[in-house]
């Protein structure tokens, strides 16, 4: 099977699906076509969703460790064809191509992990009150699973999702972003070269979510829905799946606090912003938003910021030597732009920036005297820029921290073990780094804690999601 041929379609029931209608795949480093994809009919959807049902009820006969052994398969699959992968992403998505193969690790982490954790669905014994009954808890796959994921990491947070689906016997629907399809049409073909039930991982193609998504989420077959994307979507998808009472996990926008104490390690604390903050150009739900500098280092920081951020290379992620690549759209940047400038002409300064770019790249740049009033602290940057607020004390800092409606992830650095874990305690934040600015891991759950979402994915709490309870009760005569 040849991995980058039929790319350009829906994968439905184990088949290309071809609609009539097509819409394009652009590289944003160049705004050049890369491909022209069909998009799936309503006559696809309804296709889709009759195998997917009868693909449930054919896993239900299979065993933990049957469906263990094709997610091993598929693991195996996606890292002999990491090449190919990565660069079909990078095309697609923009990113360098050094993290195009870091992703392409992380997304496969997911498919072994939970290649393992499949054979880890355990049950209960409850203690009886009495010798004539017994109480257990059993766990079984929920349903027929409709995943949405977003572009800015267009394989693993497919395997994030589909792979603990599948681990519980849950067969799924997958609508990806119609910027980065290919990625996903990729993954499903190696998952059926690794035997996975035809009807088990489908993929619909279309540029039109919205006519897609709301007659799913309200349909009663369709009995979980798992998103990643944008809270304001999130809130809509919730509002349309509330008929049906439909298992939901959300993981929706963050606005990440990256916080250094004055008792902090600085060269460590630069390192890990630099991570935190410039991954896929700034691109990431858990990207560092917003900058605490302690004023009595304030100064010292920026030094050594500014002499890092200096070393960075723009540039297409196929370049050699490229840390950014492009932001997806051009409307992105200029998104971007604009709350920059908005900040500046309400009192913050640029003390740091690139030399500017053509189309969809932005150089980075640093921001200094943001207050927590302004938009760019109050949404999601998605964009190569730091934005720097200064605190007196620890006191301060949190109520900055805490201050916004999001609580996906935090990190802040500091030696001080008591405030170590004062700090850790105290932000209200899903997760949180400390002395680390890298906390995604296939085995940790990753989630957020009031607008950034529910539920969570990854480790043993992202195979749950997919699972119901059922509690049996047992007499003896």
């Amino acid at each position: 099977m040849s991995l980058l041929t039929g790319l350009e379609h829906s994968l439905i029931a184990g088949d290309e699906y071809q609609g009539k209608k097509r819409f394009s795949v652009l590289n944003p480093a160049n705004a050049e076509q890369i491909a022209y994809v069909s998009q799936v009919d309503e006559q696809g959807v309804k296709l889709a969703l009759n195998s997917a049902l009868t693909t449930f009820d054919a896993l239900k006969q299979t065993s933990a460790a049957q469906r263990s052994e094709v997610l091993q398969r598929w693991f195996e699959l996606v890292i002999e064809h990491k090449a190919v992968l990565a660069r079909l992403l990078t095309q697609e998505q923009g990113k360098p191509l050094k993290e195009a193969m870091g992703e392409v690790d992380y997304a496969a982490g997911f498919i072994q992990w939970y290649g393992e954790q499949a054979k880890r669905n355990y049950g209960e014994i409850i203690p009886a009150n009495d010798q004539q009954h017994q109480l257990r808890i059993v766990k079984q796959g929920v349903g027929v699973v409709l995943g949405i994921t977003p572009w800015n990491f267009p394989l693993a947070m497919i395997t994030r999702k589909v792979a603990p689906a599948y681990a519980a016997g849950c067969s799924f629907i997958l609508k990806p972003s119609e910027q980065t399809p290919l990625s996903a049409i990729a993954l499903a073909k190696l998952a059926l070269e690794a035997g996975m039930q035809k009807g088990a991982f489908q993929v619909l193609l279309t540029s039109d979510s919205a006519a897609l998504i709301k007659p799913l989420c309200e349909n009663p077959d369709i009995r979980k829905l798992t998103f990643t994307g944008s809270t304001k979507v999130g809130a809509t998808l919730l509002s349309q799946c509330a008929g049906t009472i439909k298992r939901t996990s959300m993981e929706l926008g963050g606005n990440a606090p990256f916080i250094f104490f004055e008792s902090a390690n600085i060269d460590n604390a630069i390192t890990g912003l630099m991570a935190a903050k410039f991954r896929n150009a700034g691109q990431t739900c858990v990207a560092a938003n917003r900058i605490l500098i302690q004023q009595s280092i304030e100064q010292t920081v920026l030094a050594h910021l500014v002499e890092a951020v200096a070393q960075l290379v723009v540039g297409d992620g196929l370049s050699e030597g490229v840390d950014i690549g492009p932001l997806i759209t051009v409307e992105a940047k200029q998104k971007a732009q604009k709350l920059v400038a908005e900040a500046v002409e309400q009192g913050a300064k640029i003390v740091y920036q690139g030399e500017e770019l053509d189309g969809s790249f932005m150089a980075p740049m640093i921001l200094t005297g943001v207050t927590p009033q302004m938009q760019i602290a109050q949404q999601e940057i998605f964009a190569p820029v730091v934005s720097v607020m200064s605190f007196s004390d620890e006191s301060q800092a949190l109520h900055i921290a805490n201050d916004v409606k999001e609580g996906l992830a935090a990190y802040f650095y500091s030696q001080d073990v008591s405030q170590i874990h004062r700090v850790s305690m105290s932000l209200e934040y899903g997760m949180v780094g400390i002395n680390e600015g890298m906390v995604s891991n296939p085995v940790a759950p990753f989630g957020g804690v009031k607008q950034s979402g529910l539920g969570r994915e990854g480790a043993h709490q992202g195979l749950d999601e997919y699972l119901d309870i059922k509690y049996l009760c047992q007499k003896f005569d």
